[in-house]
């Protein structure tokens, strides 16, 4: 049996896009510093890293599906934080922008990192961009990377037996 696993060796030729929301700047900023920062202390080069700015999460899937589409991205990175406030706003925006990005990583066969917070409070985003939980910008990017590597040695499709398809389809 094959093992298979990535790691941080960047494809050649990579590109990456950072998608990131404009809403609470002082954290997204600090977000995308760390993920730009990760990728280039990982080899990839400052010129293969798009970086497209949103105005918040709820826009950050839509981006991604139209750059997955695209194909130009081995990897996307979204980076966002959304903040509980008296309304159920928050759940909205939270578990949608979420959901949404888990389908276009499926419905594309792109990677995209979930770096979007979603805290009860902004001292909680604070301690994950740069505080004492690290840089979620930072942790998103290496995933960006290492599932780039993993999928580069994955087969793109199978030959699956046609009676086997007959089989699933009954």
């Amino acid at each position: 049996m094959s093992h298979i696993e990535g790691d941080l060796r960047s494809p050649s030729g990579a590109r990456y896009a950072i998608i990131a929301s404009r809403w609470n700047p002082r954290i997204t900023d600090t977000l995308v510093a760390g993920a730009r920062k990760t990728f280039v202390e990982n080899g990839v080069a400052e010129s293969a890293v798009d970086v497209i700015r949103v105005p918040g999460a709820w826009e950050i899937p839509v981006t991604a599906a139209r750059l997955a589409e695209a194909g130009g991205h081995a990897a996307i990175v979204a980076l966002g934080c959304v903040v509980r406030g008296d309304t159920r706003h928050y759940e909205q925006v939270a578990d949608g922008c979420s959901d949404a990005l888990m389908r276009v990583s499926l419905d594309y066969g792109v990677p995209v990192a979930n770096g979007v917070l979603a805290v009860d409070r902004f001292e909680d985003a604070e301690a994950r961009a740069g505080g004492s939980h690290g840089n979620k910008g930072e942790e998103a990017a290496l995933v960006a990377i290492e599932m780039a590597h993993l999928l580069s040695q994955l087969p793109a499709g199978f030959d699956v037996p046609s009676d086997v398809l007959m089989e699933k389809a009954s």
